[in-house]
């Protein structure tokens, strides 16, 4: 009787105990990716998150602009335009969906300058806080590289414009993560975060309550707000704290604005909020940079064109400015609550 009574009191401490929390990280995409999985025993959260992790390398490798693989030399074949060659069919939603963003923007996400951001240097893990040739930056500016220069026919590729050089670093991150999300869920995977450096996605829930996530302040360590990310959210950041340079006391970060050839100015950061759906988080990656691009007067307008609702908005004096619906989400800093307004 007190073996089965033992046995029994197993069973209830079992039935009791907290479901596990996996999380594993990594270094893919020159930033860390974190994959959190909830509620699964840890063989299998074990083995899903390897499985994710390793088609973000892959990805990784195929998607790098200046590393050999498959989009550097398509590079090499835009640059000998018309030249044409035979494109890997994976490749091709991801031109045509990218080129897709672009048109939509109104060429704010213009991926095909890439040029102009290894002529700045941010193509490089490391760069010198110099400006380039100003003339250097007209010619390229002048040869007007746009994503519809790039010509698919059946299963060949050619460019209109040798001036064109796709760098999909705006763009693969949250591809990745939906493509990361959409594995899981068929897996069986019900709650589940997907963080690959501040490109984020949710699936359920961290047991009883929503996934928490924070927004990095753009000038000092840690959150500015928390928010909490219901099933299928994406949430994406652009700042000019990530990649940068200061000269002469002046900011250049890494968001080049197509129209110029120049460092985006006049924003700290855009943050975006985008809802369930199965390309969320490629529209929450690619939707802060036109946003950020357009910078304090023409913002709205550019979320509009992107079909996002919910955005905040940080200026260069640090004036935190959101849309109704991000308003209602966000939790910030005590600190900070005074200079949060609503729009």
């Amino acid at each position: 009787m007190r073996g089965i009574i033992g046995f029994i009191l197993l069973l209830l401490l079992a039935g009791c105990s907290k479901p596990p929390l996996y999380t594993q990280e990594s270094y893919v995409f020159g930033t860390r990716v974190e994959v959190s999985i909830y509620g699964e025993p840890a063989a299998k959260a074990q083995r899903v998150t390897a499985h994710v992790l390793r088609d973000f390398d892959q990805m990784h490798h195929t998607l790098h602009a200046w590393e050999p693989g498959t989009l550097e030399r398509m590079n090499g074949i835009f640059a000998l335009a018309p030249a044409q060659a035979a494109i890997a069919p994976g490749m091709i939603p991801i031109i045509q969906d990218a080129t897709r963003y672009s048109v939509q923007s109104h060429g704010l996400f213009n991926p095909a300058i890439g040029d102009l951001i290894r002529l700045w240097g941010f193509q490089s893990d490391s760069f010198a806080a110099k400006l380039p040739d100003p003339v250097a930056i007209a010619k390229l500016v002048k040869a007007k590289p746009q994503m519809r220069d790039i010509v698919i026919d059946g299963i060949l590729f050619h460019s209109t414009n040798p001036a064109v050089r796709l760098d999909l670093g705006g763009y693969a991150k949250g591809y990745a993560l939906d493509l990361a999300a959409s594995y899981l869920r068929s897996q069986g995977v019900k709650n589940a975060l997907i963080n690959i450096g501040g490109n984020i996605i949710a699936l359920g829930q961290h047991g009883d309550r929503p996934w928490r996530v924070g927004i990095q302040h753009p000038r000092k360590p840690g959150p500015i707000a928390t928010l909490e990310l219901r099933d299928g959210e994406a949430i994406g950041t652009s700042g000019d704290y990530q990649r940068f340079f200061m000269l002469n006391g002046k900011r250049y970060c890494h968001i080049i604005d197509p129209r110029t050839g120049w460092p985006a100015q006049g924003v700290e950061a855009v943050t975006v909020l985008t809802p369930p759906s199965a390309h969320a988080g490629t529209l929450s990656d690619v939707a802060s940079k036109p946003i950020f691009i357009a910078g304090p007067s023409g913002w709205r307008v550019a979320a509009q064109q992107m079909g996002v609702a919910d955005v905040m908005f940080i200026d260069a004096h640090g004036r935190v400015t959101q849309t109704p619906g991000m308003q209602q989400r966000l939790h910030f800093e005590a600190a900070m609550e005074a200079k949060a307004a609503g729009s």
